[in-house]
């Protein structure tokens, strides 16, 4: 037998530890490859979406890269632990430190080829499924299926040269220490677990505070709280599992009607040496989900901007003129006549807007002229959208800050005016949106109508405002007017518009390409994860064996087996999952702030599909475990 085939053989022989390892690495390799057949398809470099398609994949591509290698590295270096006895056989039977190196890298190279070889056959076969989802989401044209050479050559050079590299670096790692402690490398009696109190505490106290930033963070401050909240759960959630969990399950042990009830004492004494030996795992994992639950759930959460969309836009379509010239009433008529040609029922209001010049402001970055609406025309423009104005009139010198949207944020500002030394101050806003941002480059209040007679006529504006429920119906319309459904007002622009229907277009656009982009490397980061959990599972087996097939000598039955199997199992991949949704919770309260509607639907959603997943993938290792387990009881 030759020395390749001998590398070859002895692949085959540990399949079933290399399996979520191999697995895992070809998905990632068919994502990798379905991402390049976008970017380098040839009908979809065209417009403004296809480009912005082609950046998030371009994006997206860079991250896998990268995540790919910090998985392949973290595996091949756990599985060279647990393949000590192994190496410490070869090496009593004559095999040199140079021929160990080289079969460690022909095996890694050998399940790099094998997993870019199937990732690359699976890509071919579902590319034209990938294509017509992705091209659906992402709001163009289906694509026909077009294998790119290009997109063949990175792949296979990207992935070749990761295995390559890894490969070539885990010969470093491989280490003839003495033939005694090679053989003994999985017999060894574990040290007691050693706990720090003050690391656990300090684990507790970092996770809380980073909780509390997290729930109580307004849309001001979460930029500010976001790198101190994320760097705060990292730690933390390190120092959980090397120290605070250890702590933890110490105090259990000390509670005697628990630890000598039934089966617990094997079980939580087992679980203190578990945790503690497999802390970076779940550390790893923990994060790892985390990060995918966020990225999938955030997306998801975008459903949320339909209902919020018709908040911030009120008007299908909005159109202020700036002058008098004749040509804006062109300009609404052409609007009106898309409208009946595409059978849209809509209303239409006018109302006046004037512009008062400011002579001084309490304001950081003080405008220089200032947006003025009545109270009765705010009203109207509310009730016209379908809101119900709860607020009281106005009287007198009293005034509202003018929102242009939800994200808007506004403090207490003293305006002094110009004409006749009018001062006018506001302490709270409006309840509702009556003109898009787009169309408001100073900012706005909603005055009295007393007040609003008496200010100053010289800067009318008239806007325009077109009123339906059917605003997917606007989409397209005007194109000779706005692009990409706005004109912004401008020094040489007459008239300052938006189309409700073609900016929402643009907008869901843009969130389902983010979600197909995201829902692919979330679904990578969860079979990561999982691939964690089940090769540190068996790397742990043949330990495992001897504990269980010592305690069957003294009366375990195949029920108590089943239900201690269980029960670990249950902690080694439920633990860092349950961890990883709080983490994920206090992330979305944070999310919360920026959405005037409740996100709790869409996350509940997608945290709920991660454990029903969770759950299949734990019941199908359990079966496979136990059955594993048995074989070398009997």
């Amino acid at each position: 037998m030759t020395f390749p085939q001998f590398v070859f053989r002895n692949v085959v022989r540990n399949k079933r530890t290399y399996a979520a390892y191999f697995l895992s690495s070809a998905f990632s390799v068919l994502i990798f490859f379905v991402y390049a057949l976008y970017i380098f398809h040839p009908d979809i470099q065209k417009g403004v979406t296809a480009i912005l398609a082609v950046q998030l994949m371009t994006a997206a591509e860079v991250i896998m890269y990268l995540f790919s290698f910090l998985f392949v590295l973290y595996s091949v270096s756990t599985f060279l632990k647990s393949r000590k006895r192994e190496f410490g056989i070869l090496m009593m039977h004559g095999m040199t430190r140079s021929q160990l190196n080289r079969m460690v890298f022909l095996e890694n190279m050998l399940i790099g080829v094998g997993a870019i070889l199937t990732g690359i056959a699976i890509g071919i076969l579902t590319g034209k499924l990938f294509l017509m989802v992705g091209s659906n989401m992402v709001g163009i044209e289906s694509l026909p299926f077009y294998l790119s050479v290009r997109a063949l050559v990175l792949t296979i050079g990207a992935f070749l040269f990761l295995f390559f590299c890894i490969s070539l670096f885990t010969t470093i790692l491989v280490r003839t220490n003495k033939l005694i402690d090679l053989f003994q490398a999985g017999e060894k009696p574990k040290k007691e677990p050693k706990v720090s109190v003050f690391l656990s505490l300090v684990s507790a106290i970092l996770l809380l505070a980073s909780y509390y930033l997290a729930a109580t963070a307004t849309m001001q401050s979460l930029m500010f709280r976001m790198l101190p909240v994320i760097s705060m759960t990292i730690v933390g959630t390190y120092f959980f599992y090397t120290q605070l969990s250890v702590f933890i399950v110490k105090m259990l042990q000390k509670n005697r009607s628990l630890f000598w009830k039934k089966t617990n004492m094997i079980t939580i004494s087992s679980l203190a040496y578990r945790l503690k030996d497999n802390a970076r795992m779940f550390f790893m994992v923990t994060i790892v989900s985390t990060v995918s639950f966020c990225a999938v759930g955030t997306l998801a959460s975008m459903n949320v901007m339909t209902k919020q969309f018709e908040v911030d836009y009120p008007a299908a379509i909005s159109y202020i003129a700036k002058d008098d010239q004749p040509n804006h009433q062109q300009n609404l008529q052409q609007i009106e006549t898309e409208l009946h040609e595409n059978n849209v029922d809509y209303s239409t209001i006018q109302v006046p807007i004037k512009y008062v010049d400011i002579a001084s402001s309490t304001a950081s970055y003080p405008p220089e002229k200032l947006l003025i609406v009545s109270f009765s025309d705010y009203k109207k423009m509310s009730n016209q959208a379908g809101f119900d104005v709860t607020e009281k009139p106005l009287v007198r010198n009293e005034t509202l800050a003018m929102l242009t949207s939800h994200f808007e944020y506004f403090k207490p500002t003293t305006y002094t005016l110009k004409q006749k030394g009018i001062t006018l101050y506001h302490n709270k806003s409006s309840e509702h949106v009556v003109f898009p941002f787009q169309l408001i480059l100073d900012e706005g209040l909603v005055v009295s109508d007393e007040l609003f007679e008496k200010l100053s006529t010289e800067n009318i504006e008239i806007y325009t405002g077109f009123y339906t429920k059917e605003i997917e119906k606007t989409a397209g319309m005007a194109e000779n007017l706005v692009e990409d459904g706005r004109a912004f007002p401008s020094s040489d622009s007459s008239y300052a518009m938006t189309v409700s229907g073609t900016l929402y277009d643009n907008q869901m656009s843009m969130f389902k390409m983010m979600l197909f982009v995201t829902l692919l490397i979330g679904a990578v980061f969860f079979i990561a994860a999982g691939s964690f959990l089940y090769f540190r599972l068996y790397a742990d087996l043949d330990y495992d064996r001897r504990q269980y097939l010592t305690i069957t000598k003294v009366g375990l039955t195949d029920q108590e087996l089943n239900k201690i199997v269980t029960r670990q199992l249950a902690l080694l991949f439920f633990v860092p999952i349950a961890v990883a949704f709080v983490h994920s919770a206090f992330a979305f309260m944070a999310l919360q702030s920026f959405f005037a509607l409740s996100i709790a639907t869409e996350v509940i959603i997608v945290l709920a599909s991660f454990l029903i997943a969770q759950l299949i993938y734990f019941f199908f290792i359990r079966y496979r475990y136990l059955r594993n387990l048995k074989k070398s009881l009997i």
